[in-house]
């Protein structure tokens, strides 16, 4: 049973940093692609960054320069480190894995709630 589990949410204000952690079990991390996504209330679900197997990273445009994903796969851990917020970055970010064939398999997190306000 593959379990993602975040951490690092909260209150912040504009132009702060936090970072986000998101640790998988259950499965072998270091074959999987790992993603954060984001959802703000009445918007679809978006991804922010994405980090393959081998390390490559890719972001939303929205993000580029701002946001930072990576990840540690002896700690079986992805992280985002998101620097220079803005209000608009104020969403539920989710944790997702794709692993298998085709990245069929497919795992989300339960989320964790960031707000930027001042």
């Amino acid at each position: 049973q593959v379990q993602l589990v975040e951490s690092g949410g909260g209150l912040v204000q504009p132009g702060g940093s936090l970072r986000l952690s998101c640790v998988l079990s259950g499965s072998i991390f270091r074959s999987y692609f790992m993603g954060w996504y984001r959802q703000a209330p009445g918007k679809q679900r978006e991804l922010v960054a994405g980090i393959t197997s081998g390390g490559s990273t890719n972001y939303a445009d929205s993000v580029k320069g701002r946001f930072t994903i990576s990840r540690d796969n002896a700690k079986t851990t992805v992280y985002l480190q998101m620097n220079s917020l803005k209000p608009e970055d104020t969403a539920v970010y989710y944790c997702n894995a794709e692993g298998g064939p085709l990245r069929a398999l497919k795992y989300w997190g339960q989320g964790t709630q960031v707000n930027v306000s001042s």
